[in-house]
């Protein structure tokens, strides 16, 4: 499943780069009223930070990040604007806490370095509506399609799924749903590059557990710092 996104992603942004290479036809009248409109995908290694004591971070954690982003040009050139935007963003984060129902059907939280079990899988994954606010600058015209951009914002996510999985010795654990996400993300954004490659880094400012969530006595105050690559489409 996850090398289907990829090569999905892969052809998206393949075919983006040879869309942007179309000459522009300079009969046609130019806009001088041109927005920024566009769609973006993003990919991103998602580290976890603030991370409890002896807690690390297991195998490849990744984030899918898409949407559409509306441009609002604030000056005369249109260099430079704000953008508010609608996406939505997939988030796996790989991991040693153990998260288990106890004897009494609450969630609990276990670190796996002191539990007697093997395990080849334990993650958790965060399903994420999301509106991002921008303010942009570019260096782009009514008639340039490869430019040099800046961008830098805020981002609100809604969660509305998540998940827990483990695969070892104890068999396989998995829960959906549970309460102890944050059902408000939030954090700055930053991007920049030049035509279609642009890096991309995210920086939560709360955690992804709530305070109900705790390891060994103590809140579990991990955040998110996401960064890769993300793709404008215009």
């Amino acid at each position: 499943m996850k090398l289907q996104i990829a090569f999905t992603l892969l052809f998206l942004c393949v075919t983006t780069l040879f869309s942007q290479e179309v000459a522009i036809d300079s009969s046609k009248v130019v806009d001088t009223k041109y927005r920024e409109d566009q769609f973006y995908l993003a990919i991103t290694y998602n580290l976890l930070a603030n991370k409890p004591q002896n807690v690390s971070q297991t195998g490849f954690s990744s984030g899918f990040h898409f949407g559409y982003i509306r441009d609002f040009p604030l000056n005369k050139r249109r260099n430079f604007g704000l953008g508010l935007g609608l996406g939505a963003s997939i988030n796996s984060y790989n991991h040693n806490i153990y998260v288990f129902e106890d004897d009494k059907g609450n969630i609990s939280y276990a670190n796996l370095n002191d539990l007697d079990l093997s395990y080849s899988k334990n993650k958790f994954a965060t399903y994420l509506f999301e509106v991002p606010l921008e303010v942009r600058w570019r260096t782009s015209t009514a008639t340039e399609y490869k430019f040099w951009r800046i961008y830098t914002g805020f981002k609100m996510g809604y969660l509305v799924a998540s998940s827990t999985k483990f695969k070892g010795s104890g068999g396989k654990v998995k829960n959906s749903n549970i309460s102890d996400f944050n059902n408000l993300q939030y954090g700055l954004t930053f991007s920049a590059g030049y035509n279609t490659w642009n890096f991309h880094i995210y920086y939560s400012l709360n955690p992804i557990l709530n305070k109900d969530a705790k390891l060994d006595g103590e809140t579990i105050d991990m955040s998110a710092i996401k960064f890769g690559l993300i793709f404008y489409i215009l």
